[in-house]
Formats: C-alpha cells, sequence, structure tokens
C-alpha cells in the first residue's frame, strides 16, 4: 500500500498519487496516461491530473491494482 508520508511532491493535488516506493515501470502511465506521466527526469512517475470521468477514475483504479510495488495511493 502507498504511503502518503512518502508521497512524491510533484504530484498533482488530490485523492491519487504515486510515493516513493515507484520503481518507473511507467505501467501506470500506460494504463492511465491522461492522469499519470514520467517526471522530466526520468526517475519516478506522479499523478499530474486528477480524474474527472468516470473513464479516468476507471483507470486510475486500474492503475493503482495493477502497480506492482504498490506506489500508488488513493486518499480519497
Amino acid at each position: 500500500m502507498a504511503d502518503k508520508t512518502i508521497r512524491y511532491a510533484d504530484n498533482t493535488t488530490g485523492r491519487y498519487y504515486v510515493d516513493e516506493t515507484c520503481i518507473f515501470c511507467n505501467l501506470c502511465e500506460s494504463l492511465a496516461p491522461d492522469n499519470f506521466r514520467a517526471v522530466d527526469d526520468g526517475t519516478h512517475d506522479v499523478c499530474y491530473k486528477q480524474p474527472t470521468t468516470p473513464d479516468e477514475e476507471a483507470a486510475c483504479e486500474e492503475a493503482m491494482a495493477g502497480c506492482p510495488v504498490n506506489a500508488i495511493g488513493d486518499d480519497g
């Protein structure tokens, strides 16, 4: 389970986030490209936009469930 105390500061504000256990596998980015992306220095992914539609919400849930290291959190 993701830990909000080690949440990357470059996540957007809101319920979904990526924490420092991210191994930069890009799975979240491939499953929810409207909400997750790699940071410019290529070290990790972040949630750059919170979901605003049911489809985006479902994609974020799928990304969170599929994360191999449970680095995606949901504080909703």
